[in-house]
């Protein structure tokens, strides 16, 4: 293994010990969806999931109400006294940016897009402003390679 793919591998498992709250922005309430399935497993393992998707706001997923934008699940998880520390983003690429834009804004700490979810330039334009990117990796598959503990 290279330095950098070292350098990459240790951000990541670092990440994922460090958070606590992960907001999922494109959660389905469809079991069968992989969006579901990722957070039921990371809720599973200990993290605060705040679902985000307006097509279900007002309902509620693996047992937590969903929210229409970042903007109203930051400021249920500030209600809660909690801060989200992973955006795990289950949208096509072509939404990133705008979530991106969202994740500056709220002054959030990782972007997190899943497999097959890829945008260079908002990826270059989060980690200008500070912001962790993780691109093109499934945040379950990294929580069980780098055996991360169960949050109690």
């Amino acid at each position: 293994m290279n330095d950098t793919a070292m350098m990459i591998n240790t951000d990541i498992a670092a990440t994922l010990r460090n958070a606590r709250t992960i907001a999922v922005v494109g959660l389905s309430a469809k079991s069968h969806r992989p969006s579901y399935g990722v957070a039921a497993y990371l809720q599973q393992h200990g993290y605060k999931i705040i679902p985000v998707n307006p097509m279900e706001e007002g309902s509620s997923i693996l047992g937590e109400p969903c929210h229409a934008s970042l903007d109203d699940a930051v400021t249920a998880a500030q209600q809660q006294g909690l801060q989200i520390d992973i955006v795990d983003c289950f949208r096509r690429s072509e939404e990133i940016p705008a979530i991106v834009d969202d994740a500056i804004r709220l002054g959030l700490g990782c972007v997190w897009m899943q497999q097959g979810v890829i945008h260079e330039e908002a990826a270059a334009k989060a980690l200008q402003a500070g912001i962790k990117v993780m691109m093109d990796r499934c945040i379950k598959v990294d929580h069980t390679i780098f055996n991360i503990p169960r949050k109690d």
